[in-house]
């Protein structure tokens, strides 16, 4: 109050010019004032907006670091010395419990070995004297004999060298010397004979091991000093001249023949740069192909193709898709890790009852699932979309970046996976529809595992050539794995003779399916 009495009395004794003077100065200093807290609150907002900038990326980050095999497409080599995907697949797997005893299942067809009919050799074991009087006992004393057969390997047999002669003979008539014409595979003095060429074509593409160490095995085994240059020139013609039979294939996994086929993709180095290999298989057949880039896929593809929902899969026309789920399982293992979202479980126990409807209904010959789960199936998984959708429209909108990106606003991961499922139902319950659609994409990753393998043990391709080449032969050693041919057969006969084979198998195949 005297604090107030003496500003009132000082205020008054001012003249007006000083008062006047006074508040300006103090309009001044307000306007001051008012500058300095707009800009702390910009300067606020700006902390504000990075902080959660900042959440996020901290978020996406962990997220990240908690990917491994078991909840994403990450492959099992990723996952480090400390392996904790293996440490989680013996507590949980995306398979789910079959309700089976570990083991060969009743029914199985056993591989125990047994004794054969005409062994390659004998030897004969005869007691020495009698365990009750010591008498000396002989052969010719036998009376029968138990037997028991060891399998072994035999040693590796030596070059069979075969000499072709072209002989000459004169004609009776005219007295003309005519000599006979070697075979068109017969065009050196000495050379090395077409098994030689299917085996190392064999143990480089299979078994993914190098000249250099192919050139080893065949002096270790074979006692034959062949330069690694010369081996990779054999396996260069041989597969030259498979290219008719890889095109063939080809031919008949685009078109009708088959009618559910898988694709799939994966990445090799090439001299240097990245290139792109293409698979397209089926059950019966396998296609590798180099491409020019991840997008040149196969065209003029017919009935339906399963793969891994990559958009330029998506956009091919004329064919029914289908998605792999063990890819959505892992995406749904992420969230329910991750972000604790209820519906992902849901889903996740939605997918594996309809596998398991579906593979009753293949055990038990029908040739689709009931109407009543059809519907049931529907609605659960239009519920579960539906309810994680509404789920992220709730939540708060993710932080934009700060790098000026333009563009839609970020989605979660939960929010993207419930959307992408939904607008793609049909191709994620085709297997449920269609009994003769897979439950996965398992088919083409398979076919491509032993392509990773090879990068892993020699690097990368030197060629494109080289690359091209183990395309073809690849090809040949995996169509013969899935008929049931002999491999080094296979790679032994001509490709003329393997697509006369391949043309029957599949006229077979259609006569059944008409009949």
């Amino acid at each position: 109050m005297q604090q107030t009495r003496l500003t009132r009395d000082r205020l008054s004794a001012l003249s007006k010019p000083d008062l006047i003077d006074l508040v300006m100065e103090l309009a001044a200093q307000n306007a001051l004032l008012q500058a300095r807290v707009d800009e702390l609150e910009k300067q606020n907002r700006q902390l504000r907006d990075q902080n959660a900038s900042l959440v996020q990326r901290v978020s996406d980050l962990e997220r990240r670091l908690g990917l491994n095999s078991s909840n994403s497409s990450k492959p099992p080599s990723s996952d480090g010395l400390a392996k904790p995907a293996a440490r989680e697949r013996r507590t949980r797997s995306l398979r789910g419990k079959s309700g089976r005893k570990s083991g060969g299942q009743h029914g199985h067809k056993g591989t125990t070995l047994k004794q054969v009919a005409t062994p390659d050799a004998l030897v004969h074991h005869y007691p020495h004297q009698c365990t009750r009087c010591s008498a000396t006992l002989s052969s010719e004393a036998a009376t029968g004999f138990a037997a028991r057969q060891v399998f072994g390997l035999a040693p590796p047999p030596p070059l069979f060298i075969t000499e072709h002669r072209a002989h000459t003979c004169r004609c009776r008539s005219c007295g003309t010397l005519v000599r006979a014409a070697f075979p068109e595979t017969v065009k050196a003095p000495a050379q090395y004979g077409d098994e030689i060429a299917a085996l190392a074509a064999y143990l480089q593409t299979q078994h993914c091991i190098p000249e250099d160490r192919l050139a080893r095995i065949f002096s270790d085994l074979y006692k034959i000093r062949v330069a690694p240059a010369t081996l990779a020139s054999l396996i260069a013609k041989k597969a030259d001249s498979m290219r008719i039979f890889a095109d063939r294939v080809r031919e008949l996994l685009c078109g009708t023949a088959v009618a559910v086929k898988h694709l799939d993709e994966t990445g090799l180095r090439i001299a240097g740069k990245t290139r792109w290999l293409h698979m397209l298989c089926s059950t019966s057949l396998s296609h590798l192909r180099l491409g020019t880039g991840r997008g040149d896929i196969p065209s003029g593809l017919a009935g339906t193709i399963v793969h891994d929902c990559w958009p330029p899969y998506l956009a091919l026309e004329a064919v029914e898709h289908g998605l792999c789920n063990a890819h959505l399982l892992r995406e749904l293992q992420a969230v329910i890790d991750h972000d604790r979202e209820p519906w992902a479980t849901d889903m996740k126990a939605l997918l594996s009852d309809a596998r398991t409807l579906a593979q009753m209904a293949r055990d038990q010959g029908r040739p689709a699932v009931s109407l009543r789960h059809v519907r049931q199936i529907r609605q659960r998984f239009d519920a579960c979309c539906d309810r994680a959708i509404k789920f992220h429209e709730g939540l708060p909108p993710l932080a934009r970046p700060t790098t000026g990106k333009r563009g839609r606003p970020k989605r979660r991961a939960g929010h993207n996976l419930a959307r992408r499922m939904r607008t793609h139902k049909a191709a994620v319950l085709l297997f449920f529809n269609d009994l003769n659609v897979p439950f996965t994409n398992n088919e083409a990753e398979r076919d491509l595992r032993m392509t990773k393998v090879r990068q892993k043990v020699s690097g990368s391709f030197r060629t494109e050539t080289g690359a091209e080449n183990y395309c073809i032969l690849r090809t040949v050693v995996e169509t013969a794995r899935k008929q049931s041919w002999d491999v080094l057969r296979a790679l032994s006969k001509s490709p003329v003779q393997l697509i006369r084979d391949l043309n029957t198998f599949h006229q077979i195949q259609l006569d059944r399916v008409a009949g």
